[in-house]
C-alpha cells in the first residue's frame, strides 16, 4: 500500500485551481494523470487525502510539484526556482497592461508616508479605466494619502503581477496616478463596483487611482 502524506491540506482545491489555470476539464486531467475520473471528482469535491503516488501523478499532469499541491510552498515567497530556458524580458504596451489587470485581484499600493516608503497589498478592481480599492477610514491609506489641499491628490504607484511558477514566466504592471478619495457625493459612481477586501472589517472608504502613466514587462521564453 502506498504511503499517505501526513498533511494533505486543501489538495482538492489546489488541484481544481491549477486544472483551471491549464484549461483542463476533470476528464482530461484524469486521462493525463492515469487515474479514475470518478476518484478525481471525489478528490476535488471533498477534504479527502490521496496517496503519495496519486499526488505525484497529479503534479506531473498539472505541470507543478507535489509540494505545491500539498500547500508546502504556501508560506514561501514566489519565484524561488531557477530561470527558464532562454528568458526574454519584453516591454508591454499600455493597452496590454490594462487588459492584464482588468480582471482585478490583489495589487500593491506604494507611497511615501511619514515613516518613509511604504507598500501595502489590497484587493482591487478596474472600473472605467481606473483602479479602485477599499480601505478603512483613519487607516494608513486614509490620512496618509491626503494632501490637505482641495483638488491636489497624493501621487502613488500601484503594482500588479502574475507569476507562473511552473513555466517560470510572468508579467508585472506598474500604474502611477493620484489617489482620489471617493466622497459621499461621488459614491453613486462606484456603487456597482464589487471589490471585497480579504482582510475583512469595516472598509467603507473607496480610493480611485486614475492612471497618468502605465507600463509593464513580461518574462517569456524565446522559441
Amino acid at each position: 500500500m502506498s504511503e499517505r502524506p501526513a498533511a494533505p491540506g486543501d489538495l482538492g482545491r489546489r488541484v481544481a485551481q491549477r486544472r483551471g489555470e491549464l484549461g483542463l476539464d476533470r476528464r482530461q486531467l484524469a486521462d493525463r494523470a492515469g487515474i479514475d475520473p470518478g476518484y478525481l471528482d471525489y478528490l476535488e469535491a471533498s477534504a479527502a487525502s490521496a496517496s503519495t503516488e496519486t499526488v505525484h501523478k497529479l503534479a506531473a499532469a498539472l505541470e507543478t510539484s507535489s509540494e505545491e499541491l500539498l500547500g508546502g510552498t504556501m508560506d514561501l515567497p514566489p519565484g524561488r526556482g531557477r530561470p527558464g530556458p532562454h528568458p526574454v524580458l519584453e516591454k508591454l504596451e499600455p493597452a496590454e497592461c490594462l487588459r492584464l489587470i482588468t480582471p482585478g485581484g490583489v495589487g500593491r499600493v506604494a507611497f511615501s508616508g511619514a515613516d518613509g516608503p511604504t507598500i501595502l497589498p489590497v484587493n482591487y478592481v478596474v472600473h472605467d479605466g481606473a483602479v479602485i480599492f477599499r480601505t478603512a477610514s483613519g487607516g494608513p491609506l486614509d490620512d496618509t494619502l491626503r494632501t490637505g489641499v482641495r483638488g491636489v491628490e497624493f501621487k502613488v504607484a500601484f503594482e500588479i503581477d502574475r507569476l507562473d511558477e511552473a513555466g517560470r514566466e510572468g508579467w508585472s504592471v506598474l500604474v502611477r496616478g493620484g489617489a482620489h478619495h471617493v466622497s459621499d457625493e461621488e459614491r453613486a459612481a462606484v456603487a456597482e463596483v464589487d471589490v471585497r477586501p480579504w482582510a475583512g472589517g469595516e472598509r467603507e472608504l473607496f480610493i480611485r487611482i486614475v492612471p497618468t502613466e502605465i507600463s509593464g514587462r513580461r518574462i517569456r521564453h524565446a522559441s
